[in-house]
């Protein structure tokens, strides 16, 4: 085999064992630099720590708070290896829940849409102009009928070009303008 190929074949199977992260074993804390780091006290007694972690959502719609893979930060766009899966994030501390929280809502931003002023078609792309929580923007659409979602529990999400995701929480609460403009899509 050639150098190239053995390395992908060794990166294959040399990945750490993820585990289960409890507040037995895993304290979260900031580091210097404002990240996110983590403390993980392993089986045989040893301490390992991870001075940046990235928390990821495994359902970032339908659970948001349950089993969060931590995670050593990726290569480029990749994500790196699995440190340990949180089952859920009540079982922590409240100062540890809001170290966490405050990382995947920077990672998992979505602006709520209050109102909306303007969807129009052109050349088969949709510009829209809203309200959102985080103020006024201007998105686009490929396709509405792929790009706006309507959840089990009644919210609506909305994807654009960009990858960018904005929520209607609940769109009959919307304005008489608003919920016209997107009833059609729902």
């Amino acid at each position: 085999m050639t150098p190239e190929i053995n390395d992908t074949v060794n990166d294959l199977f040399h990945h750490r064992k993820s585990v289960p992260l409890t507040p037995a074993n895993a304290t979260f804390f900031r580091s210097e630099g404002g990240l996110v780091s983590l403390t993980l006290r392993n089986d045989d007694g040893t301490e390992e720590t991870f001075e940046r972690v990235a928390v990821i959502r495994a359902f970032p719609i339908t659970n948001p708070d349950d089993f969060l893979s931590v995670r050593e930060p990726g290569k480029g766009s990749g994500r790196g290896d699995e440190i340990g899966l949180i089952e859920t994030i009540s079982i922590f501390d409240a100062e540890t829940i809001a170290l966490l929280n405050e990382e995947l809502n920077r990672r998992y931003f979505i602006p709520e849409i209050t109102k909306i002023y303007s969807m129009k078609e052109k050349y088969g792309y949709h510009y829209t102009e809203a309200q959102t929580s985080a103020g006024r923007v201007q998105f686009v659409m490929n396709n509405p009928s792929n790009n706006i979602r309507t959840l089990e529990d009644g919210r609506v999400l909305i994807t654009d070009t960009d990858g960018n995701c904005f929520c209607l929480p609940d769109p009959s609460k919307l304005d008489k303008q608003s919920y016209r403009i997107i009833e059609i899509y729902l």
